[in-house]
């Protein structure tokens, strides 16, 4: 036997009904949050809004822009809160223990920004990487960070 023992019980979330409720909670607060800054926000900062929808077309080749904001939406609703509770947050959990909520939420922001512009804008649209640090990019950090930390802070508050 070592030293280090793994308690399971901490790294993942129960699976139980509630659980669902946490997912969608965190999810619709983190998304309301992100479509202020992307709508509201930061057409004031530079000029324009952010638009993911636009991306989601791009990656999928469809010209359809209600079907790629209904998908934009269901992964923030649904499979980026899965992702913070399966992944994310069992990381930090085992790897940084001690870390503050809001470092993990940030933490977690920023993975889904690098998810978002660079592996879907770069490697599968085809856009240059991060969009050339263009302001845009900057403000799509700034959404993906306060999407991060409300589905932390979110989770936290509904205990899981």
């Amino acid at each position: 036997m070592t030293d280090l023992t793994i308690n399971q019980t901490t790294l993942f979330p129960t699976l139980r009904p509630g659980l669902l409720r946490t997912v969608l909670v965190a999810g619709l607060a983190a998304d309301i949050t992100w479509e202020i800054w992307a709508r509201l926000i930061t057409p004031l900062l530079v000029g324009g809004p952010l638009e993911p929808a636009g991306l989601v077309q791009s990656v999928f080749g469809f010209h359809n822009l209600f079907l790629a904001e209904v998908i934009h939406a269901v992964v923030g609703i649904v499979f980026y809160p899965i992702g913070y509770l399966f992944i994310a947050r069992p990381l930090q959990r085992l790897i940084f223990p001690r870390l503050p909520l809001v470092l993990t939420g940030l933490g977690f922001g920023f993975g889904l920004w690098v998810f978002a512009l660079y592996v879907m804008a770069h490697l599968f649209a085809g856009f240059p990487a991060f969009l050339d640090f263009h302001p845009i990019a900057w403000a799509s950090l700034v959404g993906h960070l306060l999407f991060g930390t409300i589905v932390a802070h979110v989770v936290k508050a509904l205990g899981d």
